[in-house]
């Protein structure tokens, strides 16, 4: 049986900076992935959705060329293009973190990792020990009850990243930072979005209410339809669509859109019960909430910085605390400390 001082389980933004500190430090360090290494983030959120907004950006930039002086005659894109140059960035991204481990000397082991009693991580049937277990597990998508994901109509991020034709119409459930970077860039390649948003206050519900206000303006002017206040009561597919029923809760109104979700913790197989975030009988040396998304806390997987203090609280080279601003990456930008 291999033994480390530190095993990291999840390679995103919070566990690969982890595990690269805590060599730097002097630990046998490895880490666990079942996917690709730099988790979600790098390889189906954060990375690859600002590639596709950049892309929106820019044509937009060309069907406003005239306001800077510029001529374009018959801006047009390619969506598939698009897409490919998205999950070229992404594959690039993670390519770099496999660069990083080797560099810093940290093993690197494929599989899904389970947590086991003594301190033990299980990997495909493999037993591995550590004096310290570190979960950077990140989050998934969480199907609602009334939208069940089929993966062709009904899709989540994923799918939502790598669609081979561009919908015509798309509903967008939830106006948070996912939501309404998939609406901008779909509106801005033209296809018609409409955003269900369950908070009485509209876009990005969980920030300053200016924010979304002034946001909300802006996606209009664009074309965006927003309806805010409602639910998505059913969903019906009908031929080559789908037709949702939504319902306004300030007043019952029922409508139905035509048309071609939040995170929860994704720490369920791991051996751990997420609610507690921590099982000492297991020996699991922290499970940092910012990364697990828990208790309504939105610290995103980029945020690193916390998992990082604990390894050096281990070592002693502990760093007073660091504020970090939020940003999100739609287009116009909404920035603040």
């Amino acid at each position: 049986m291999s033994k480390y001082d530190i095993i990291v389980l999840g390679s995103g933004p919070g566990g690969y900076v982890t595990a690269i500190r805590a060599s730097q430090l002097g630990f046998k360090t490895a880490i666990v992935e079942k996917e690709n290494l730099g988790g979600v983030c790098l390889n189906w959120g954060c990375i690859p959705t600002k590639a596709l907004l950049k892309s929106a950006q820019v044509f937009e930039y060309l069907k406003h060329a005239e306001d800077y002086g510029l001529k374009v005659k018959d801006a047009d894109y390619d969506f598939d293009a698009v897409v490919n140059r998205s999950r070229g960035v992404a594959d690039g991204m993670s390519k770099g973190v496999q660069f990083l481990m080797k560099k810093n000397k940290i093993d690197v082991i494929e599989g899904y990792g389970k947590i086991k009693p003594g301190k033990k991580v299980d990997v495909d049937g493999t037993e591995y020990s550590a004096d310290h277990i570190i979960i950077a597990t990140g989050a998934r998508s969480r199907e609602l009850p009334s939208l069940p994901q089929d993966g062709k109509k009904v899709i989540g991020y994923r799918q939502a990243m790598t669609l081979k034709k561009q919908p015509k119409k798309m509903i967008v459930v939830g106006s948070g930072a996912i939501g309404v970077e998939f609406a901008h860039f779909y509106n801005a390649v033209g296809t018609e979005v409409t955003i269900v948003e369950f908070m009485e206050q509209g876009l990005l519900p969980r920030e300053d209410k200016d924010v979304s206000k002034e946001l909300g303006k802006i996606f209009k002017k664009k074309g965006i339809n927003i309806k805010a206040t409602a639910s998505v009561e059913s969903v019906e597919k009908k031929g080559k669509g789908v037709w949702v029923k939504v319902k306004n809760r300030k007043n019952d109104t029922v409508i139905y859109l035509n048309s071609n979700s939040p995170a929860e913790p994704n720490m369920m197989a791991c051996g751990v019960e997420y609610e507690l975030c921590i099982d000492s009988e297991i020996g699991a040396f922290q499970a940092l909430q910012g990364f697990t998304e828990m208790h309504q806390k939105w610290i995103f997987g980029y945020l690193s910085y916390d998992l990082k203090n604990d390894v050096e609280n281990l070592s002693s080279q502990n760093q007073d605390s660091l504020q970090i601003p939020v940003l999100f990456f739609f287009v116009p930008k909404v920035v603040y400390a």
